[in-house]
Formats: C-alpha cells, sequence, structure tokens
C-alpha cells in the first residue's frame, strides 16, 4: 500500500515505452504470419528487419539512454539478485524505479531471445521457397544450424513471453503493483522520490535511424548474392 507521502514521478521515457510496445507487435505479427500464415511470409521477412532494428536500437539505448533505460542502472549480479528473492519471500522487497534485479535479467533474456531469433531469420530456410537474405552467401551446414535455431528458439521465446506475462500478473494480484501502467504513462508512485536523468528524445531518433540504416544495409549486402 502507498503511503501517503508517496507521490508519483517519471520513470520511464517515452523512447523506452515506444520499443516496448512496439517489440510487443512485432513479435505478435510475426507469430501471426510465420506459425499461422494469417499473413504472407513477405510480411514476415519485414517485420523481423523491423524487430532487429528495434533491438538493435535498444541495445545502443542501454548504453546511450536515460537512467532507467541503460544496463548499468538495472543489470546486477547474481548477489543482488539472490537477495531480491529473498527479501520478496520474506516481504522486504523496497520498490525501486525502473527494473528489479530479478527483472532485469528477465528482460535480458528476453531481448538475447528476440536477437537470436531475428538474427537467425537472415540465415534460415526451408529448401522449397523461402530463404533469408543470407542465404546464398552461408555454408549448407551453417543455414541447416541456423534454421534449426530458429525454429527452436520460438518455444524458448514464447515461454519467456508466458513467464514475463506471469510475473506482472502475479505483481498485481499478490502485490498490487500495477507494472503495466507506468508503461504506458511513464509515470510511478514512490515514498522516496529522486531525481533521475532523462535524455532528449532526439537522440532516440538518430539512434533508431542509425540502427535502422545497420539493418538495411546489412540484408541489402546478403540479398546482393
Amino acid at each position: 500500500m502507498n503511503s501517503p507521502a508517496s507521490d508519483y514521478i517519471r520513470v520511464w521515457d517515452l523512447p523506452t515505452r515506444l520499443f516496448h510496445w512496439a517489440l510487443v507487435a512485432l513479435i505478435a505479427l510475426q507469430y501471426a504470419s510465420g506459425e499461422f500464415g494469417w499473413l504472407p511470409m513477405a510480411w514476415h521477412y519485414w517485420l523481423g528487419y523491423a524487430t532487429l532494428a528495434l533491438i538493435l536500437f535498444r541495445v545502443l539505448w542501454g548504453f546511450a539512454g536515460s537512467e532507467t533505460s541503460r544496463f548499468g542502472d538495472f543489470v546486477r549480479g547474481p548477489r543482488a539478485v539472490f537477495r531480491y528473492i529473498a527479501d520478496s519471500l520474506h516481504g522486504r522487497v523496497v520498490h525501486m524505479p525502473g527494473h528489479n534485479p530479478l527483472g532485469s535479467w528477465s528482460a535480458l533474456l528476453m531481448l538475447g531471445s528476440v536477437a537470436l531469433q531475428a538474427v537467425s531469420g537472415l540465415f534460415t530456410s526451408d529448401d522449397i521457397s523461402e530463404a533469408g537474405p543470407w542465404v546464398e552467401r552461408m555454408s549448407e551446414a551453417t543455414v541447416s544450424l541456423m534454421t534449426r535455431i530458429h525454429h527452436l528458439n520460438r518455444y524458448v521465446l514464447l515461454l519467456l513471453i508466458v513467464l514475463h506475462v506471469g510475473a506482472v500478473l502475479l505483481h498485481w494480484v499478490i502485490r498490487n503493483d500495477n507494472l503495466v501502467a507506468p508503461m504506458l504513462h511513464g509515470q510511478a508512485r514512490f515514498d522516496r522520490v529522486r531525481t533521475l536523468r532523462f535524455v532528449s528524445s532526439w537522440r532516440a531518433l538518430f539512434l533508431l535511424a542509425l540502427s535502422a540504416g545497420a539493418v538495411w544495409a546489412l540484408v541489402a549486402w546478403g540479398s546482393a548474392s
């Protein structure tokens, strides 16, 4: 329960929030095209390229973005994670702006799995009519390996998504801690207000353009074989 002294502060910047919901939409649309055939496979490729650009942007933003979006701010070692779990079990959790120590590793695993899925898709082939832009430049063994990774990792990613959604629901039901709302409007209520550092969204636009350009060059180079 929030104390009377608690107040709303800005926690998430706009680029981080847009990244989060854009990634949700892209993953959903890729499952719609790749798994269920609700969209043409051409969409699957373009959505994959967009996802790869978005992940590259998030990596750059993790070093050059606002305070709560930087890896250095929320990534903690095993000791901090175990301490957080122990505190959670004993009801001693102190709410903090941004990711908690356990949630930070969940976010990193999710980013890693999405990145692996997007990158492996560049080298994936069904040996019939579908092939990623880099298939012709790779050996048959490499294409076969990356295709297996692409197919297996989709289940890993789906499991991580289920665990992530489950954790969000547990926070909401057990602790009355709504993690969704701050990712929508950017604000959360804390008893101890501290000043967080935010950077300009223009920097985010520049990094996004840089990421999109890099992915475009990568795809174009592979397709030029």
